[in-house]
């Protein structure tokens, strides 16, 4: 270590999706406290670091702006020498066409401790994600990886007698590949595979032969992409899984498949099948920091998800009234929680002053939403009383029992809360005691990669689970877009506007002018089941 403790670890991101993190990159981005990557980063992997961690992206793709190698170099010099526990995220594997050496060099010269954690490369992953063996005792008994940035440094008499060879960054080299190899004597009727963005929800297939590849591929985007040649492209047509969802894009490319089509769920069929989602792009308003089980079930119904922190939750600007509350816990007959954040600060703040949830022997708990109440369960407490409707106008609604002369504890967010359930409990005679247990606010800047995503037209959806995130979606767009007149607005034409529930939908309605999907049970699983049963006819 340095003197100020800080560490570069250099980490194999592989072909893409989170799924193909090995468990030691997950750990290290999750306590990373500055990311350096590059542009063929999946942005989803992104999400898995706190939310304070700073994000530096260099580029590093071909036709595109990017740092020049010296200045990445200098960069993670300066993050380590700053006491950081710094990630230089590449693509695949480290040391296959990574330029590990120069940055390890730098590294080595400042005295900075580094750390190579390998990751699954695409040159491996992409031929298997499409089916197709890298080697097979019949057809291929090796197999030769190169990059197509340079043709004019690769042995093309060598590769020609190569039985299978996989071609990294060379899509903008096909034309002179395909004339490189046929001069040297392979077929025009050698198969062929261009696999694009593997490993994600973008994933694309293109098979043919030499003689018909261009005319199959003309007008795509091909970029990113792994080439394999050699005969074992045939034997994707035996080894992929049997599928009702696979079916060919188009009469005329016949070959071309779509892999975010091969999906486990394919087998389930019902009208509320997860395929509804497949190929769309959810962005996801959630609370800074917090795991997002919602995006955990899009992604299983087939989304690409891009998660937006649009709150961030923190402790009230003063613990007084809730330990003062705390103290007297025995007085009170009901405790009101409203929110998982509600349950995980108040059982947070018993324990940080010496007592444990034993104490709330002789208090009945009263909570809105099933999330809250598994919050609570997950501390070993179980609610006395969940209204049927998930939302706090119902509780006070449909309460068990009559709450005159009853003392209740609300501990809630400090600002910005709904004032019906006090007013009404008030109102029928309850002794009602609010008190701060956490704050919720606007972050500070919209993470760069759903600006990015808005601003490319990316987004299929937008959901929101509160009408804080509403606001504060706003609020953000509205810093970034620095116009004040709103004209990131039209950044929504063709965005589906999802809302958990009536008073989320109302906000929406005030800041946003609609709402496409509304859930009928107001829960993150019914704003899924709201966006699945919605299908073709909305998307």
């Amino acid at each position: 270590m340095t003197e100020t403790g800080g560490i570069v670890y250099l980490v194999g991101a592989g072909p893409g999706d989170a799924a193909y993190l090995t468990v030691r990159s997950r750990q290290l981005l999750a306590e990373a406290e500055a990311i350096v990557y590059d542009a063929l980063i999946d942005e989803s992997l992104l999400q898995l670091a706190p939310a304070g961690c700073q994000r530096i992206h260099v580029g590093k793709r071909g036709g595109q702006p990017s740092w020049q190698q010296a200045d990445i170099d200098r960069l993670l010099v300066a993050q380590c020498q700053q006491g950081k526990r710094v990630v230089r995220l590449k693509s695949g594997d480290p040391f296959i066409f990574g330029r590990c050496t120069e940055e390890i060099q730098a590294l080595k010269a400042a005295r900075c401790p580094y750390e190579v954690i390998p990751g699954i490369s695409s040159a491996l992953a992409g031929p298997l994600l499409a089916g197709i063996p890298l080697t097979d005792p019949v057809m291929s008994h090796s197999f030769t990886v190169v990059t197509g940035h340079d043709c004019d440094r690769l042995d093309w008499e060598t590769l020609t007698r190569t039985p299978t060879l996989v071609i990294l960054m060379g899509t903008r080299q096909l034309d002179e590949i395909l004339r490189q190899l046929l001069q040297h004597g392979k077929s025009p009727q050698t198969p062929i595979a261009i696999i694009r963005a593997c490993g994600t929800s973008r994933q694309f297939i293109w098979t043919g032969t030499f003689a018909d590849i261009r005319d199959r591929t003309r007008g795509e985007s091909l970029s990113p992409a792994v080439m394999v040649i050699g005969e074992v492209v045939k034997l994707r047509d035996y080894l992929l899984p049997d599928s009702p969802s696979r079916r060919p894009l188009s009469p005329d490319s016949a070959d071309a498949v779509s892999m975010s089509n091969y999906s486990s769920h394919a087998a389930n069929s019902s009208p509320n099948s997860a395929s509804d989602l497949t190929g769309k792009t959810v962005l996801v308003t959630r609370s800074a920091g917090q795991s997002s089980t919602f995006t955990e079930m899009l992604t299983d119904a087939g989304a690409t998800v891009i998660e937006m922190p649009a709150l961030e939750i923190r402790p009230p600007s003063s613990w007084e009234s809730l330990d003062s509350a705390i103290a007297r816990i025995s007085e009170f007959d009901w405790l009101i929680l409203t929110s998982a954040n509600a349950v995980d600060y108040f059982c947070d703040r018993l324990l940080a002053i010496g007592k444990d949830t034993r104490i709330l022997a002789g208090v009945k708990i009263a909570v809105v939403g099933k999330k809250t109440a598994a919050t609570l369960q997950q501390r070993s407490l179980t609610a006395d009383y969940i209204p049927p409707d998930f939302v706090a106008d119902s509780l006070v609604e449909q309460f068990p029992e009559d709450v005159s002369g009853q003392k209740i504890l609300f501990p809630r967010v400090e600002t910005g809360g709904r004032e019906v359930l006090v007013a009404e409990f008030t109102t029928q005679g309850a002794i009602v005691e609010e008190v701060a247990a956490y704050e919720s606010g606007c972050p500070e800047a919209i993470a760069p990669e759903a600006w990015k995503a808005l601003q490319q037209r990316r987004i299929d959806i937008v959901t929101f689970a509160s009408s804080k995130t509403v606001r504060n979606f706003c609020q953000l767009l509205d810093r970034q877009s620095r116009s004040g007149d709103r004209s990131w607005q039209s950044l929504l034409n063709n965005v589906r506007i999802a809302s958990i529930g009536p008073q989320t939908s109302k906000t929406c309605y005030e800041l946003l002018g609609r709402v496409d999907v509304e859930a009928e049970e107001y829960t993150l699983d019914g704003l899924l089941q709201a966006l699945l049963s919605k299908g073709e006819g909305i998307y």
